[in-house]
């Protein structure tokens, strides 16, 4: 899948940290399997729709 996150937001929201290089792979894996679940959900309720209640 392609990337789900943007690198420069992430850096200025963590902009007094350190952000290591694989953490934006990490972040965007997380970020893959959550909209995989809410997927999951809103089709387990009969919906094409993915709302907020879904994450």
């Amino acid at each position: 899948m392609t990337d789900l996150i943007v690198k420069a937001a992430v850096k200025e929201a963590l902009a007094d940290k350190n952000v290591s290089s694989d953490f934006y792979g990490a972040l965007n894996a997380e970020v893959e399997d959550l909209l995989a679940d809410a997927s999951r959900r809103a089709e387990a309720n009969d919906r094409k729709t993915v709302q907020p209640r879904d994450l």
